[in-house]
């Protein structure tokens, strides 16, 4: 019988490492792109108006986005950590297997 996991209970690199071996093996792009669009610097480029296909700052700001993301030890604000350890407790509980 599998273990119940509070996954919000986990620290928060186990809760993101857990999170991208998931859809890393189920091939999830759509896990990744979500995650990525809610990097503060994704957040800039949306407020000027810009997208990832814009140059200039914007690939400046997508750089910093995917390394703050996917860095050793991500520097995510407090109120980032807290979306992204919701959607990846979110995301992991719905995939459990029954």
């Amino acid at each position: 019988m599998a273990e119940d996991v509070i996954y919000e209970d986990l620290p928060f690199d186990e809760l993101r490492e857990r999170a991208f071996h998931r859809a890393e093996r189920h091939l999830d792009v759509g896990f990744f792109s979500s995650v990525f669009s809610h990097m503060p610097g994704m957040v800039a480029i949306e407020g000027e108006g810009g997208d990832l296909g814009s140059t200039g700052g914007t690939i400046i700001e997508s750089i910093k986005a995917f390394r703050q993301m996917f860095g050793d030890s991500p520097e995510l604000d407090d109120d980032t950590e807290a979306l992204l350890r919701a959607k990846f407790a979110t995301y992991l509980r719905e995939h459990d297997k029954k």
